[in-house]
């Protein structure tokens, strides 16, 4: 490691050796500081190990799914969209593949394959890669000047941070890089977990956990608004503490004002069919076994371990032959099914968050190169900043192309 370089990036994910490798490209000198003994260490356990590297759709689509500042990135979206993050992978060699939603994966289902690349990709372009802490920014007559790490003090004109938000410690996104901007003076928008399970008020998940559905109809309801926030159709999770799932997962997104008892999830166990399809369906169903009783009668209805709780909540009694089941009863087990609610109590801990929600505010930071309004020569690029998107590809998004804007002016 030298005692200067052009720029010094501090942090090895997605943003960090997008902008290293694009900025090295340009023939400047740059060092790249990650704490892990790995780069790429929560890039290559997203999409449970698969990586959902994009969502192959236009910039403007990927703003419509960014709930918040999703305009900040116009300039980078429109300068690297998801057409340019899949040309530039297959360019290293990472076959594609585009499924259900316009999600893209890499044909292997290997995150690491995109990991590998990446680094790659910096390396291949002269990025030194130095295993190192930094401890805080040196500035001086509101310039960048350099970094000091546990070894010592490296001086540079620019440095980018891009080490993530506060989800998955783990991997090494703890917060560092909203600490070191706000030492400098930047503001950071507080930092709440995005992409989360959510707890439930109540022990109806907990008699259902481990129950997969796979083709359920979601919405949320803000109670306190009395309005439906977000409907989606998807596979979700019943879990010892709540409700999990891609499709809660996107659901925790719009829940800005997280309070117990704010929110509920309306769940519609069968969304093939509408309620007079669904209660002649009951009625068949009721005939076919109109002398058994009614809590042995649900098994071509519902998986075995959702008849109990079904039955509990419809108040029919248990017990009650079917063919005595009166026409409101069967109305109102229709209704159930329809309608399964679950009251949400919190989000699980930041630290399981797939993304983190705020950061870096993006009102200090140009939209047009990503370096710091506050402070010269100081950029930013992917979570660490006050942007976060729903699920599908869409923060991978985010990150390459921040990074590949900031790493075009560092």
């Amino acid at each position: 490691m030298k005692n200067e370089y052009d720029a010094i990036i501090i942090g090895a994910g997605p943003a960090g050796l997008m902008a290293a490798g694009t900025c090295a490209a340009q023939g400047k000198s740059v060092l790249m500081i990650e704490k892990n003994a790995k780069t790429g260490r929560k890039l290559r356990i997203t999409g449970k190990g698969r990586c959902n590297v994009t969502n192959d759709c236009s910039p403007q689509e990927v703003i419509a799914s960014v709930p918040k500042n999703g305009k900040f990135l116009f300039s980078a979206l429109n300068q690297f969209d998801s057409s340019e993050t899949m040309h530039f992978f297959e360019n290293l060699g990472v076959k594609l593949k585009v499924e259900r939603g316009r999600r893209v994966f890499p044909v292997s289902d290997s995150a690491n394959e995109v990991a590998d690349a990446l680094e790659k990709f910096a390396q291949q372009n002269g990025v030194e890669i130095h295993r190192d802490t930094v401890q805080s920014l040196r500035v001086e007559n509101g310039a960048i000047v350099g970094v000091k790490t546990q070894s010592g003090v490296v001086k540079a004109k620019s440095v980018l941070i891009a080490c993530g938000g506060a989800s998955y410690p783990g991997t090494g996104s703890n917060g560092d890089g909203a600490k070191l901007a706000k030492a400098v003076g930047h503001t950071i928008e507080p930092l709440k977990p995005s992409l989360i399970p959510l707890v439930e008020k109540g022990d109806t998940c907990a008699k259902l956990q481990g129950l997969s559905l796979k083709n359920s109809g979601v919405k949320v309801i803000d109670q306190e608004k009395k309005k439906v926030i977000y409907e989606d159709f998807g596979e979700l999770l019943f879990t010892h503490f709540g409700l999990s799932g891609p499709t809660i997962l996107s659901a925790s997104a719009h829940m800005r004002q997280m309070a117990s008892g704010r929110y509920a999830v309306e769940i519609d166990l069968k969304p093939a069919l509408d309620d007079k399809k669904l209660d002649e369906r009951i009625l068949r169903d009721f005939e076919e076994t109109k002398n058994k009783q009614f809590m042995n009668s649900l098994e071509k209805l519902l998986p075995q371990k959702l008849i109990p709780v079904i039955v509990e909540k419809s108040g029919i009694d248990p017990e009650k032959r079917c063919h005595s089941v009166t026409r409101e009863e069967r109305l109102a087990l229709g209704h159930l099914l329809k309608h399964f609610t679950v009251q949400v109590q919190s989000f699980r801990p930041l630290n399981e968050a797939i993304v983190t929600s705020g950061g870096v505010s993006v009102k200090e930071i140009s939209p047009k190169t990503m370096e710091s309004k506050l402070i010269a020569g100081l950029f930013f690029a992917g979570e660490v900043m006050d942007v976060d998107a729903y699920t599908g590809g869409f923060n991978l998004q985010i990150a390459f192309a921040t990074g590949h804007l900031a790493g075009s002016y560092l």
